[in-house]
């Protein structure tokens, strides 16, 4: 695995050493970015408000996540950006449920390589979360690789702090990486 990484490191640096102009993080410009997610505490405590792709499964209960987010930058090197998701889960024995999650926040590139986020990320779902839906708040920090002027892996790590204490008063900490095209 650690080779795996490696050679993605190596690859994606000499594409973005390759990169003539520049990415497209200027007032105006777009971007669209989907993410994967690793780790996010275990069946009892996941983190379940996810607008990225992901899929987990262990002792008979499977969990999984479909979503996609957008921004728009406001000003160089910051974008307001939402996302939209769809989230379920199917316990041993029991039928499958689904929820509708959301995202809000904004991303800034500091130097225009390290993204740095805060957003608020919840889902409400009856049939999942009962009374209490949860809410969290997302901090993210972390480094953009330019495969080109218009796409970037950004490998990075996150901590969702609930703001729900109801639902969930435990904080869960993710390594993501995103994949995003800037239009």
């Amino acid at each position: 695995m650690k080779k795996l990484l490696l050679s993605i490191a190596l690859v994606s640096f000499c594409f973005s050493a390759n990169a003539q102009d520049g990415p497209s993080l200027s007032k105006g410009s777009w971007l669209l970015e989907a993410n994967t997610g690793f780790g996010g505490g275990n069946a009892g405590v996941a983190h379940s408000a996810q607008t990225g792709i992901g899929f987990l499964s262990a002792d008979g209960t499977s969990f999984f996540s479909v979503g996609g987010e957008a921004g728009v930058f406001i000003s160089d090197n910051l974008a307001l950006k939402f996302g939209l998701g769809i989230n379920g889960s199917k316990f041993e024995d029991e039928d499958a449920v689904t929820a509708f999650t959301y995202k809000l926040g904004a991303k800034y590139y500091a130097g225009g390589q390290f993204p740095l986020q805060i957003e608020i990320t919840g889902a409400s779902g009856e049939d999942v979360y009962g009374e209490e839906n949860p809410l969290w708040l997302g901090l993210q920090g972390g480094y953009a690789i330019f495969l080109s002027d218009s796409v970037s892996i950004e490998p990075g790590l996150r901590y969702n702090l609930s703001l729900n204490e109801d639902f969930s008063d435990v904080g869960v900490f993710e390594l993501r990486v995103g994949f995003v095209v800037h239009l």
